[in-house]
């Protein structure tokens, strides 16, 4: 079956067009790109609380209890009660706080996400920018949401804050080096850092499959560091709540609490949907070699459902390791990362580049 029927290339170019025909070239990128904020900022909304609601039904799985069960069939409209009440409540002004940086900081992280987002490939022609270096550029803007992180601790003139958001920068600058080496593994592999042209080079097998053990250690190294870089458990030190009341949003309230809510749950996402894109094929579909009949009805599914299905599981994964494990301790989560993730991911990448330089993979 040919892949090209669910390509969004044609329906991009043909809005273009069609934009162009009735407008001058300066008015039509200016009315693609709010198209493109509108459909970004509701996608946003939407997955935001929904992973939450997802949260909170994983663990009352795990923990053998219903969770969210009144507001709505099964509990679905919770989480939109529980954004009218944060909508609702008073922002409190904090005396002696630095109010211009103090009302910065939870936009910096929202648009640190946000610019994360934009270069996640969705479908094949689906995404609002192909960067030649998306690797790269992910790895850059998705680092920007800790000096929001940062200004809130500071701002605040809260000790409880200041320590949860210098705890969250040493946390969040040791496991960049983790997470980037193991996207660096796959660099290798394909040969490029084009999130497109990954995927691509998927369409015969994932990299998680085809590159054999060192890709399936990169994958594991990635998924704790992407975990432990979102400030989620076992490695959320920055918001302990029995130590620090709340971290570094301690003084926040309302709306302004809201985006730091929303931002955590959207940065999940965009870890998972970078593992997925990267290891798992993003929107390709599985293929098995000598299964052709399975093969085409796989080609049947919509990529955009792979995408979000892959994308799914990897966040299920990361649910399933915050409700497991206790909360490590400072000196131990930063023991795990220098004294045996980056040495780990180092000898990976070593053993990738020879396994690449020998040809022992399937291209």
């Amino acid at each position: 079956m040919d892949l090209n029927i669910y390509d969004f290339t044609s329906f991009t170019k043909w809005v273009d067009t069609a934009l162009n025909s009735v407008m001058s070239p300066g008015w039509t990128m200016l009315v693609e790109l709010v198209i493109v904020g509108i459909v970004f900022i509701a996608a946003y909304a939407v997955i935001g609380l929904y992973l939450v609601l997802a949260e909170r039904k994983v663990c009352a799985i795990i923990q053998n209890r219903q969770g969210p069960n009144r507001v709505g069939p099964f509990g679905l409209f919770q989480t939109i009660a529980d954004l009218f009440k944060l909508l609702g409540k008073e922002l409190i002004s904090i005396k002696n706080a630095d109010q211009f940086l103090f009302n910065l900081a939870p936009f910096i992280l929202i648009i640190a996400s946000f610019m994360a987002i934009a270069a996640l490939p969705f479908a094949k022609g689906l995404h609002a920018i192909d960067l030649n270096i998306g690797i790269f550029y992910m790895f850059a803007v998705s680092s920007l949401g800790v000096i929001g992180i940062l200004l809130a601790g500071w701002s605040s003139n809260s000790k409880y804050s200041l320590i949860g958001a210098i705890r969250s920068g040493a946390q969040v600058v040791s496991y960049e080096l983790s997470v980037g080496l193991a996207l660096l593994s796959v660099v290798i592999f394909s040969g490029s850092m084009q999130l497109s042209t990954i995927v691509e080079s998927q369409a015969n097998g994932w990299w998680i499959i085809k590159g054999h053990i060192p890709a399936l250690i990169a994958f594991i190294i990635f998924l704790i560091a992407g975990t432990a870089e979102t400030n989620r458990g076992p490695f959320d030190l920055a918001e302990a709540e029995s130590e620090l009341t709340a971290g570094f949003h301690t003084e926040y309230s309302g709306i302004k609490f809201a985006f730091f809510f929303l931002a955590e749950y959207m940065n999940m996402f965009i870890v998972a949907a970078i593992a997925s894109t990267v290891f798992l094929g993003g929107w390709m579909p599985f293929h098995l070699g000598g299964f052709e009949s399975l093969n085409h009805v796989m080609d049947f599914i919509p990529p955009v459902i792979w995408f979000f299905g892959k994308t799914a599981f990897v966040i299920f994964i990361m649910m399933w390791i915050k409700w497991t494990f206790p909360r490590l301790r400072i000196d131990q989560l930063l023991k795990l990362e220098w004294k045996y993730l980056l040495p780990l991911n180092l000898m990976n990448i070593v053993l990738i580049a020879f396994i690449v330089l020998m040809g022992w993979y399937i291209k």
